[in-house]
């Protein structure tokens, strides 16, 4: 086991590493001076010297990207001249431990992700850790839709199967996981935030979190929730839907549910107490990799019901090019799927003994 589970982070650090490696370049060869985005109207010559120095701007980009990989790397090295871009500063780095060598600092620190060009050097990590836990909580709740309903639908369709029950329901399912996510966003914003508001109270736009108009302060808008979670659990819904009739299908072939009904168990006991659970292995399997997904997927979804997550986040900061924004919610999303993958690929290795342990 100890041995799997160091190949897979072996394998999930050479993954990140090209992620990262990718997405510097991909955004480092756009056009544009990113010292000049940062001073925006402000810039003269003096300003701008400064800025391109204080961040690497002035450096080959070969340079520039050992500079990111040295900010993201948690052990990493730095020069004791204080003039040098890669100085130890207690302020920019979350420092762990440090350790003097010559004329460089060996620090062991939290990653850092640089500061947002467009939010006066605020920190991004500062920026994704405010923003990322209402699309965590997004993402849960739309997860918990796709289970409760897509379970109880795909039961439905089995036990009907080759009925017109079982064939609207296929129609469902399939629309949920072909229609985009983005052209559902508005739809449901627009009916049911909108048309039909006063039987649902619901809100066309709207985050968790919300400042009372009269200055009383924040508070909690649970109704918020619904139609984004709804929206952003529809393509999961589908596949549950899906998965589930056909695990269901194949698990009531088994001899043992012939024998169950030999002995003249009822229908539903069958069902609930000794399919239903064999069956769910295969959805839940499915709905571990969503989750990372849906943190992608958030983005539209977010943007469109101005839900404050780190989707929307993403949106605002491709309109203004806010690039270090951009760069580290795109591997913070990366670094979350890769550690999912690799919890639910031990987990399945651990709990099926077919699977070799290598």
């Amino acid at each position: 086991m100890i041995k799997y589970i160091y190949k897979k982070i072996i394998y999930a650090l050479f993954t990140l590493f090209g992620v990262v490696t990718v997405i510097f370049f991909l955004f480092n060869v756009l056009p544009g001076d990113p010292a000049r985005m940062m001073l925006d109207q402000n810039e003269n010559s003096e300003q701008l010297a400064i800025i391109k120095k204080k961040f690497g701007f002035d450096k080959p980009i070969s340079t520039q990207y050992l500079y990111y990989l040295n900010d993201l790397s948690p052990i990493s090295i730095h020069s004791n001249a204080t003039i040098d871009y890669s100085y130890l500063n207690p302020e920019k780095y979350s420092v762990l431990s440090k350790l003097s060598i010559g004329k460089n600092t060996v620090a062991i620190k939290l990653p850092y992700l640089r500061e947002s060009f467009q939010k006066n050097g605020k920190k991004v990590s500062t920026i994704i850790a405010n923003t990322l836990p209402n699309t965590v909580i997004l993402a849960c709740f739309a997860i918990l839709i796709a289970i409760i309903v897509g379970v109880f639908l795909g039961v439905v369709s089995a036990l009907h199967q080759n009925t017109i029950i079982d064939r609207l329901i296929a129609v469902f399912s399939t629309l949920g996981m072909s229609i985009p996510s983005f052209f559902s966003a508005i739809l449901f914003a627009f009916l049911f935030g909108y048309v039909w508001h006063n039987y649902t109270h619901l809100n066309m736009t709207g985050s968790l979190i919300e400042i009372d108009d009269l200055g009383n302060g924040k508070h909690v808008v649970w109704e918020n929730l619904i139609l984004p979670a709804f929206v952003l659990g529809i393509r999961p819904l589908g596949v549950v839907i899906q998965l589930m009739r056909n695990s269901l299908l194949e698990v009531l072939s088994f001899d043992y549910i012939r024998t169950a009904k030999a002995k003249g168990l009822s229908k539903n006991k069958i069902i609930y107490k000794h399919a239903l659970k064999n069956a769910m292995n295969p959805v839940i399997t499915a709905l571990s990799g969503w989750f990372a997904s849906m943190l992608a997927g958030a983005v539209f979804v977010e943007f469109i019901f101005g839900w404050n997550g780190l989707g929307k986040e993403i949106v605002d900061a491709l309109n203004t090019l806010d690039l270090p924004v951009i760069m580290g919610a795109v591997i913070i999303i990366a670094t979350t799927f890769i550690v999912i993958n690799i919890i639910v690929d031990i987990l399945y290795a651990y709990l099926d003994p077919k699977i070799k342990l290598e």
